[in-house]
């Protein structure tokens, strides 16, 4: 185990690769939420269920990166524990100054351990499929580099597609600008965004939550048949588990090739910037490059 895997708390794990991880190990630094004033650590302090309520009843949910000092003091641990080296895999730095805490905690503990910092340029279980790809590498004897760079490649396979009910939480977040959200707020407008190279990128434009979810599932099957071959299929939600087992459904039916459909929950910190009634879907190449 002379490599070790560190991740953060917006990773979801896929269903192939979880035995993978339980064998291995995995260390996982929380993000914050903060809520009424009070900072929760991710996925311990506080559940997306808390999260989703506290939005639909109006109060602010705001998220902060874990501090450097926490990444510093996870990667001293490691060290401690016999660990030679350490690849530290996290969601997209677009998305959130995590990336940056963990290299200012490498830069620190450069002396003590040497470590890799990988932008997985994605969430959830894109960043999932990146965290099981290098544990995988490592469970096999590869270098530091080499774990790096498996997690890399499969993080370039991955493609996600998000639906949200409202631009509110997205503008909220930063994640989008003011004219963005006030457009599509005022013509009622339901986009669909992609996430491309780590940002988020609309795809299209409808009038309707039912439209937009059907045109969701149709660039679904389309991207997923011309990958030729099989694939994992991943649909995440806030608070809309009825709408994500209806999409699973479908997408099971209309696509023969994947491997299965993993219907999950976004956590805390990526639900409050989506908002209740979001719906994502997500495809991997079963078989990684």
């Amino acid at each position: 185990m002379s490599v070790a895997v560190v991740t953060d708390s917006t990773a979801t794990l896929p269903t192939d690769g979880r035995a993978a991880v339980a064998e291995y190990g995995l260390r996982v630094v929380p993000l914050q939420v903060i809520v009424d004033g009070r900072s929760l650590a991710d996925g311990v302090d506080v559940s997306s269920a808390e999260v989703a309520s506290v939005l639909a009843s109006g109060r602010p949910v705001t998220t902060s990166r874990p501090a450097p000092a926490l990444f510093a003091r996870t990667y001293r641990e490691l060290a401690a524990e016999g660990h030679e080296s350490i690849v530290s895999v996290h969601l997209s730095a677009d998305m959130s100054g995590t990336v940056d805490a963990a290299r200012q905690a490498a830069r620190e503990v450069a002396d003590e351990v040497a470590v890799r910092v990988v932008d997985s340029r994605s969430l959830a279980m894109g960043l999932g499929h990146t965290v099981v790809a290098a544990i995988r590498a490592a469970a096999d004897g590869a270098s530091l580099d080499e774990v790096a760079d498996a997690a890399s490649r499969r993080a370039l396979q991955t493609q996600a597609w998000i639906y949200v009910d409202t631009l509110e939480f997205l503008h909220r977040g930063g994640r989008i600008g003011a004219a963005a959200a006030f457009v599509g707020s005022a013509l009622a407008v339901k986009p669909l965004f992609q996430l491309v190279d780590g940002r988020l990128e609309a795809v299209d434009k409808v009038r309707t939550s039912a439209r937009a979810l059907t045109r969701l599932e149709e660039i679904v099957v389309r991207e997923a048949e011309s990958a030729g071959g099989a694939v994992w299929v991943s649909v995440h939600h806030l608070a809309a588990p009825e709408r994500a087992e209806a999409m699973s459904e479908r997408l099971s039916g209309a696509l023969p090739q994947a491997c299965g459909v993993d219907v999950v929950e976004v956590g805390a910190v990526i639900g409050a910037h989506v908002g209740p009634g979001m719906l994502a879907v997500l495809i991997a190449p079963a078989v990684p490059a």
